[in-house]
């Protein structure tokens, strides 16, 4: 009765929190009790337990008691306990405890990681999905639970420091702890034309077999092979060889293969013979989450201001993003501070001099129209043609997702009456997004242009 009674109300909360907060918060929770009118939800960790009774707890009493009107109360508890991180151990230690917790399904004793060089730490279950990301991720996902089969090749693409190497080697790590004899090569695109060029040059044998006789091939920065053409012939050679013999091959890029300048025509076709998805940068929401997962795995639960602050001021990617809180991190560790928006503000202060601190809704509204090459006026008309009508949707669906507008906030600031058209808009777009890649990467090319 618990685990049904859990599931619907999982069901329910899935429905109104996004898809980030939901597998951060509530994936791996479950109901470990019901006595006496008293609920007991276990929960994974310290930190889980801290956001559950701080943002959720309301939502959550009153979706169980719909469910079981005898529940009073609810309680949180921590199935497994980790060692609490204190203020006076170094900064060196914290990222020690934060590889730990990174590191928490680790690959299998048999696993023969040593001989790959995927790094371990990359992981499903320390990638953080968002709306940015939630398709690149299913995808891989989905290569990792047969490789070879679905998605083949597999092609992530999108800018720099969005989570695209972290992303491949997960599908490396996650095929090779389900089944240890797995062959799996990670390489760069540079790696690999270094290698072949030293094999030809110094005669070394056994480069071409070093690369076909693999279950998995993940080739990272692919972009780099373009304009070399020997290499580039080398490559199509390998990704025939592996590809007809149904092995999984994936491969990152900055850009779609169709906008790989100088890459030959046979590479660019066999490229999108599987499935191509891009990795957009992140919506304020999914920063957020990001900032909060990784200051728990140092150890420290951030005031919501505070990460709301890093959130609203780090918008390009998530290395950036990151790099951004291992700073504040280190600063307050070293003058046995609590990290706060206040210290935040005064060390990022030369970031955010070189970003538009204030971004508004006239500014996105121009940008898009800007974009599409329509007048702003034209944006907030009432004419409901179709070349004025897509940039329209999408201009709303930024404000919600940069500004968090209110959907009355912005159907006024597009000159609608109703907030239902901002509804409408907001939702057709999100959705959009998913299945419609020409949607999908005009809204990252105006996101762009937001924090240029």
């Amino acid at each position: 009765m618990n685990n049904s009674l859990w599931q619907s109300v999982l069901g329910e909360i899935e429905l109104s929190v996004s898809h980030a907060n939901f597998k951060t918060w509530f994936r791996d929770t479950e109901l470990l009790s019901y006595d006496n009118g008293t609920a007991t939800i276990g929960v994974v960790n310290v930190f889980a337990k801290s956001q559950l009774e701080k943002r959720f707890d309301t939502q959550i009493r009153e979706i169980l008691k719909k469910n079981n009107p005898d529940i009073k109360d609810v309680n949180y508890k921590v199935k497994n306990t980790k060692k609490k991180i204190t203020s006076r151990e170094t900064t060196a230690s914290l990222r020690d405890r934060a590889n730990e917790l990174i590191s928490r399904a680790p690959v299998n004793a048999k696993t023969p990681t040593a001989n790959t060089t995927l790094n371990p730490r990359y992981t499903f279950d320390n990638f953080v999905v968002g709306s940015c990301n939630d398709l690149a991720y299913t995808a891989c996902q989905a290569a990792a639970a047969n490789p070879g089969a679905k998605y083949n090749p597999l092609f992530i693409y999108g800018g720099v420091g969005l989570g695209k190497t972290h992303l491949i080697q997960a599908v490396g790590n996650a095929i090779i702890k389900r089944d240890p004899k797995m062959k799996v090569a990670y390489v760069s695109s540079e790696t690999f034309m270094k290698e072949f060029l030293d094999s030809i040059r110094f005669k070394i044998a056994g480069f071409s077999d070093k690369y076909r006789n693999v279950d998995v091939l993940i080739v990272d920065d692919m972009q780099f092979i373009a304009g070399k053409e020997k290499t580039q012939e080398e490559f199509f050679h390998t990704f025939n060889a592996l590809h007809q013999a149904n092995k999984q091959i994936i491969i990152s890029s900055d850009k779609p293969p169709r906008s790989i300048p100088t890459l030959t025509e046979r590479l660019r076709s066999r490229f999108e013979w599987g499935m191509a998805i891009d990795i957009q940068m992140p919506d304020f929401e999914t920063r957020c989450v990001i900032i909060e997962t990784k200051a728990s795995m140092s150890g420290v639960t951030l005031e919501r201001q505070t990460v709301e602050y890093l959130a609203q001021n780090i918008k390009t990617n998530v290395r950036e993003l990151e790099g951004a809180l291992n700073q504040l991190l280190a600063y307050s560790e070293m003058r046995g501070t609590t990290p706060d928006a206040a210290t935040a503000e005064g060390l990022l202060g030369n970031v955010r001099s070189t970003r538009p601190q204030h971004l508004t809704a006239k500014q996105i509204i121009d940008k898009t129209a800007r974009h599409f090459q329509i007048d702003s006026k034209e944006m907030c008309s009432s004419k409901r043609d179709k070349y004025i009508a897509t940039p329209r949707q999408i201009a709303m669906y930024l404000l919600r997702s940069e500004l968090h507008m209110s959907f009355p906030r912005i159907a006024q600031e597009l000159g609608r009456k109703d907030h239902t058209t901002a509804i409408h808009s907001v939702n057709k777009i999100e959705k959009a997004i998913k299945l419609d890649l020409t949607i999908r990467e005009q809204v990252a090319e105006i996101r762009e242009k937001l924090y240029a």
